[in-house]
């Protein structure tokens, strides 16, 4: 169990390093840096000092080796746009992507993952259709469709609930819908296949024949076996909606890093954008080892292989 936890581990690592390896790059291709700080009113001895202050007289190696020991004590430099230093920023927005995330999440697989067993379990039936159309609007319909079309019946027309902003406990409820019922959509088809995989089984079969009860077969038998692809899924969902976030955020002006990338990028705030992206691989990669070590707890075989 150990060695493989270790194994995963370090595969996160080596992958936070390609993705700062990739930023670094895209970093010097887009131009020389000194033109972001410096106008055309600096003098010579403005741009030596910069030059010196962002190690640029360095070899190329030498400057991602700044790059990654500012990374790792989380100096990605000062915003452009604001004057502040991009750690501090994100921090101060991090708290409501979270949130936002979160809570899509908790929707995405309360909703989904029951529908998906019921659907399964009455193949064929009334709830079994329901679920179909349910998943085939609920990963059709575009985001931002989705969001102007919530706030519009239940901001505008019904007034039940705020259109934008953070400022109430109930202006969660829109965002999360909109981010989270493509999800929604998207467990209760990977569960539904999982289910009918495993309930069509053999194992599943002998124990009927047995006399296992119904409850027995669907509860302990039939779900735990669906829920490795489900769990990957859960995995990969995490990340995204916690790191995917940016048109929701933009379309009910949620104040989370979504919208501060996008405001980052219309804005050409490059050590603020880097210091958002840094952020959003290492939230997606701390999703995926999770799901690992989620893996070899259900199912054993996982951790030998």
């Amino acid at each position: 169990m150990q060695r493989y936890l270790l194994r995963r581990f370090l595969m996160a690592i080596v992958t936070l390093f390609a993705v700062s390896l990739i930023i670094f790059i895209m970093s010097r291709a887009a131009g020389d840096p000194r033109h972001i700080y410096l106008d055309d009113y600096s003098t010579q001895a403005d741009w030596d000092q910069l030059t010196l202050n962002m190690g640029l007289d360095k070899p190329y190696y030498q400057q991602y080796g700044i790059f990654i020991k500012d990374a790792l004590s989380g100096k990605f430099g000062e915003s452009l746009s604001e004057g502040r230093p991009s750690m501090e920023i994100i921090l101060e927005r991090f708290p409501a992507t979270l949130q936002l995330g979160l809570a899509a999440f908790l929707f995405s697989v309360v909703l989904g993952v029951p529908l998906g067993i019921l659907s399964a379990v009455k193949r064929g039936g009334v709830l079994d259709i329901i679920g179909k159309v349910l998943a085939l609007v609920g990963q059709s319909a575009p985001t931002f469709w989705l969001g102007l079309m919530l706030m519009f019946l239940f901001a505008v027309q019904l007034e039940w609930l705020p259109p934008y902003g953070r400022q109430e406990r109930t202006s969660i409820i829109l965002p999360a819908i909109t981010l989270g019922w493509f999800y929604v959509a998207a467990n209760l088809r990977l569960l539904r296949s999982a289910m009918l995989d495993v309930l069509d089984s053999e194992y599943v079969k002998l124990a009927r024949a047995k006399g296992v009860s119904g409850k027995a077969v669907i509860w302990k038998h039939a779900l735990r076996n669906a829920l490795i692809p489900v769990l990957t899924f859960a995995g990969i969902t995490l990340g995204g909606l916690v790191t995917g976030s940016l048109v929701v955020e933009t379309v009910f002006a949620w104040p989370g890093l979504g919208q501060l990338a996008v405001k980052a990028l219309i804005g050409v705030d490059y050590p603020l954008l880097q210091a958002v992206v840094v952020v959003f691989t290492l939230m997606y990669v701390i999703c995926a080892l999770l799901v690992d070590v989620m893996y070899a707890y259900i199912d054993p075989r996982i951790r030998y292989s």
